[in-house]
């Protein structure tokens, strides 16, 4: 059996060489390092069938003793530390490259690119190191449950609303439209009623969104829900009341089974796509179908004088609450400027997180 020499392929970064023998199914593995020279022997299949192969390599610099292989079917693999961490302009001492030896394309990167994957890695440490620092919360269990199991309820909830009034819808057609308040408001009164929680989350630190936008959001549902629906009957028959509902179903379907996943530390891609663009056109919609029902409640308020402000007799007797609902109505508008520049930004800070980890 004849000695040989095998393709070797070789790749740097800052503190190791790599390099890649190939040789299938090698045995009898003699791999040292002497004076900065390192020894290859071992019998295998290489280029020329099997055979006896082996190479020596002088390390243009100083590097440890220590050389880590690892052996398969198809190749053997050697990782040897540099003394110092530096870029080597070549492998060998000497100028010419060996025959033999070639780079690989596989693990090659320039130096540039060396020190971004090398800075990677230090801030990975860094990162993991600080996060050992900071004490463990020993709620942290407790409140993910606790918003778990608030989101899987809010979840059911509109899961109910939305799937009752789409089989209303396909049965009941235009009808379905004018008892939508009877056979969904209690539904959405407990839905509404919990959502309370989510400014309060926020407040205790329980979640790390704003207070601001989540109370715009509650407190502008709720005056549709309590004061305009809830206090006139005669709004209770309109067409308004299943474009509402309907609306802010279709939102909170996907809001909810998002969040609820991100407890657990799950990610489905599709919902979070979902979660982060369905609202674009549906949250304007939702805004313009609760200023429709605002606008028609005026003429009730000013008819039926409900909720009317008691005024000294210099100026009047009572004034009207329609005129705190037109006040309102622009409020709405200013509210959907603030919720949707704060959805919109939030949008981008999560693709784009995504895409840093996708590079």
């Amino acid at each position: 059996m004849q000695t040989l020499t095998p393709h070797v392929y070789w790749a740097q970064r800052h503190g190791e060489i790599y390099l890649r023998v190939e040789l299938s199914d090698a045995q009898n593995l003699d791999i040292s390092i002497q004076k900065n020279v390192l020894y290859f022997r071992a019998q295998g299949h290489g280029a020329k069938g099997d055979n006896e192969y082996e190479f020596s390599l002088e390390f243009l610099e100083p590097v440890k003793t220590e050389v880590t292989q690892k052996s398969t079917q198809r190749q053997v693999n050697i990782t040897v530390q540099k003394q110092e961490c530096s870029w080597w302009d070549r492998l060998t001492m000497q100028e010419r490259k060996p025959l033999f030896l070639a780079p690989d394309f596989d693990r090659w990167l320039d130096e540039s690119d060396a020190e971004m994957e090398l800075r990677a890695k230090e801030e990975k440490i860094n990162k993991v190191t600080i996060e050992s620092r900071i004490p463990k919360d020993p709620f942290l269990n407790l409140k993910k449950g606790y918003l778990f199991m608030y989101n899987l309820v809010q979840f059911l909830g509109f899961s109910w609303i939305f799937v009752n009034m789409t089989v209303r819808l396909f049965i009941l057609r235009e009808d379905s439209f004018y008892d939508t308040f009877h056979t969904i408001a209690d539904m959405m009164y407990f839905c509404q009623m919990l959502a309370v929680a989510e400014v309060i989350n926020p407040a205790l630190g329980l979640v790390k969104t704003g207070v601001i936008p989540a109370l715009i959001q509650v407190v502008g549902r709720n005056v549709i829900l309590f004061v305009i629906f809830g206090s006139l009957e005669d709004m209770q028959n309109k067409a308004v009341v299943f474009f509402v509902f309907y609306l802010w179903s279709i939102i909170e379907i996907f809001r909810y089974p998002y969040y609820m996943l991100a407890c657990i530390d799950t990610q489905w891609k599709m919902l979070t796509w979902l979660r982060y663009t369905i609202w674009m056109p549906l949250y304007p919609l939702g805004v313009l179908a609760e200023a429709v029902a605002v606008i028609q409640s005026l003429a009730i308020f000013d008819e039926t004088r409900l909720y009317s402000i008691p005024l000294p007799k210099a100026l009047g007797q009572s004034l009207s609450f329609s005129y705190v609902l037109q006040i309102y109505l622009v409020l709405m508008f200013l509210g959907l400027f603030i919720n949707f520049r704060h959805l919109y930004k939030q949008r981008r800070r999560r693709f784009r997180s995504k895409k840093r980890k996708a590079n």
